[in-house]
């Protein structure tokens, strides 16, 4: 039958995310893009896919037939292409890579800086994601890898299936509104009982993160803000109306005048880059990977 690759993974998404809007997020279509793949799949099997429930679509019995053969489709797929590269022998090909906002405004120009430099036939197509979609990404075969976020206190599920290795670590600090802490040079957690914060909502791994080393040190965070982006984070310190955790990766996002105390907790985040266990051995991948552990090496001064 005469169908693509991206109907198929519109198809297979669809049974993993369960509607239009979240598989247009985690392909970079929009929701009229993805209902159109499956409309061309639709065609080209004679068959129908999807049958609509109110509001609401749900896959017909032919449809999750073909989704589990896709799955196999895909990953066949995938391994050809891996096995193309090494009879080429070099880093020579487009890779599709997933960041999250702060790894591309601060990571990603140095990273393709650099593979121009060492891997001119390297091209490398990114897109901004949520940081907690990009696992879910490479094991759809929506990226070939992703960099990431890991918390030590509330770890990302591993999937046997992908390889997750650690670029760097970084250490949280408190940003507190400018001479709100007496220039105090260290803080506990519990000295922010009476603080109102500034935090992503606990359903994130980040929020849930902090919330957790909050309880650890026996506070509950008052968070009078529910904010996922950084730079929104950062500037809502700056105004005074809340206290917030950073780390130098995220500071660097926007000049802001607000006092960074150091924490006596340790609360850390592992930026980390998450690649199929299967395309491990892909010449790109494998160029790719490390390039980036160069340049965390690079900006961080210690190797992972």
């Amino acid at each position: 039958m005469d169908w693509t690759s991206a109907q198929l993974r519109s198809l297979v998404e669809l049974t993993r995310r369960g509607t239009v809007t979240a598989v247009a997020e985690a392909l970079g279509y929009t929701p009229g893009g993805v209902s159109q793949q499956i409309a061309a799949l639709e065609k080209a099997t004679g068959m129908e896919l999807l049958q609509r429930i109110g509001r609401r679509v749900e896959l017909t019995d032919a449809g999750r037939t073909l989704a589990r053969h896709a799955e196999r489709i895909l990953s066949t797929e995938a391994e050809a292409v891996e096995a193309l590269e090494r009879t080429r022998n070099e880093a020579s090909g487009a890779l599709r890579v997933g960041l999250f906002a702060t790894a591309a405004a601060e990571i990603l120009p140095l990273v393709l800086r650099r593979a121009r430099e060492t891997h001119p036939g390297l091209l490398v197509h990114s897109r901004d994601m949520d940081v907690d979609e990009v696992f879910d990404a490479v094991t759809s075969g929506s990226v070939d890898l992703a960099l990431g976020l890991d918390y030590p206190d509330v770890p990302i599920p591993r999937d046997p299936a992908l390889r997750v290795i650690q670029l760097y670590q970084e250490r949280f600090s408190l940003a507190v509104p400018a001479g709100s802490m007496n220039d105090r040079a260290r803080v506990s957690l519990a000295d922010t009982r009476n603080l109102r914060w500034i935090l992503p909502s606990a359903g994130s791994y980040y929020g849930r993160a902090v919330r957790t080393a909050c309880r650890r040190a026996g506070v509950e965070p008052e968070v009078q803000h529910e904010v996922t982006d950084t730079a929104a984070t950062l500037a809502l310190v700056e105004a005074g109306v809340g206290v917030s955790t950073v780390t130098d990766l995220m500071l660097r996002l926007r000049s802001s005048r607000f006092d960074v105390v150091e924490l006596r907790e340790t609360i850390e985040r592992h930026i980390v880059v998450i690649i199929r266990s299967s395309a491990e051995h892909r010449p790109t991948v494998a160029a790719l990977v490390s390039v980036l552990q160069a340049v965390a090496e690079a900006r961080s001064g210690i190797p992972a």
